[in-house]
């Protein structure tokens, strides 16, 4: 996984695009200070949601914490896997533990978000 093909937000969360196509998930900086992921929460299959709003929640053993679209677009797919396995978000954070598949409304919206040299910046 080339992680320099993704883009991240200040909230922790990244987006991959393929075509018109993004997948969207949490970081690893993010799972890990979670710690162990024990429900994924997402119920807005088929709606269109904006950047920045709050698409669903990931709950851990200590906390619950509200995820945020990275880029506007309408929710194509939600992981199914992380119904039964919501530790794949611990495990695979940017290959099987993806959260939702959008299709995306404005791809000039990812020149705002951080690259990854940007984003590790941060979590320093």
């Amino acid at each position: 996984m080339n992680l320099n093909n993704q883009k991240y937000t200040q909230d922790h969360e990244w987006v991959r695009v393929d075509g018109d196509i993004a997948f969207v998930g949490i970081t690893d900086f993010a799972q890990g200070e979670l710690g162990d992921i024990v429900y994924v929460e997402i119920e807005s299959l088929n709606e269109r949601v904006e950047m920045g709003d709050v698409f669903g929640t990931v709950e851990a053993v200590k906390t619950v914490s509200d995820l945020f679209m990275p880029i506007s677009g309408q929710i194509i797919e939600v992981n199914e896997k992380l119904e039964s396995e919501p530790e794949l978000v611990n495990n695979d954070p940017y290959g099987d533990g993806w959260m939702v598949k959008i299709k995306c409304d404005d791809s000039t919206q990812l020149d705002s978000l951080l690259d990854l040299e940007s984003y590790e910046a941060i979590t320093k």
